[in-house]
C-alpha cells in the first residue's frame, strides 16, 4: 500500500488517540482489533446523543483497512450519523493518521460505517427519539 498524503477534515474530531507498543501484532503494525475498537466507541459517541441515551452496537455495515497504523501516530476519528431509524441510527466513520513529526504528513488509513440499536434501561430496544424533540 503506497501512502497516499492528505488534510484532516475541517471540523473536530469525534476521538483522537495514539496508540502504544502494547497494540502492536506481531508485524509491528497496529492490530486490527485495536482499531476496529476504536471506531466503535467514535461511532457510538455521535449515535448516543442522536439516541439520547444508550445505544449497542449491533451492525458492521462495512470497514476498510486503507493503510497501517503505527506507534506514534496521531489517530484522529470522524464519526457522524448518516441514517435514522426507527430504534436504529447507522453512523460512518473516517479515521486518519497524522505520522513523523519530521516530516509531517496525515493519511486515510480505515473508513467504516456501523449501525448501533438504541436500548433502554433492561437492554432492549426503544424507539430513537425524533431529532426536535
Amino acid at each position: 500500500m503506497t501512502e497516499s498524503a492528505v488534510r484532516l477534515p475541517d471540523k473536530t474530531p469525534t476521538l483522537r488517540v495514539v496508540p502504544m507498543p502494547a497494540d502492536l501484532n506481531q508485524n509491528g503494525d497496529v492490530f486490527g482489533g485495536w482499531v476496529m475498537a476504536q471506531v466503535d466507541v467514535a461511532g457510538a459517541i455521535p449515535a448516543a446523543r442522536r439516541a439520547r441515551g444508550r445505544v449497542a452496537t449491533v451492525s458492521v455495515n462495512s470497514f476498510l483497512f486503507k493503510q497501517p497504523i503505527s506507534v506514534g501516530d496521531v489517530v484522529s476519528l470522524y464519526a457522524e450519523v448518516v441514517k435514522v431509524g426507527r430504534t436504529s441510527i447507522t453512523v460512518s466513520v473516517e479515521v486518519y493518521a497524522e505520522r513523523n513529526y519530521a516530516n509531517p504528513v496525515t493519511v486515510k488509513v480505515t473508513e467504516a460505517q456501523l449501525t448501533y440499536v438504541a436500548i433502554d434501561a433492561s437492554g432492549g430496544k426503544r424507539d430513537v427519539p425524533p431529532e426536535n424533540a
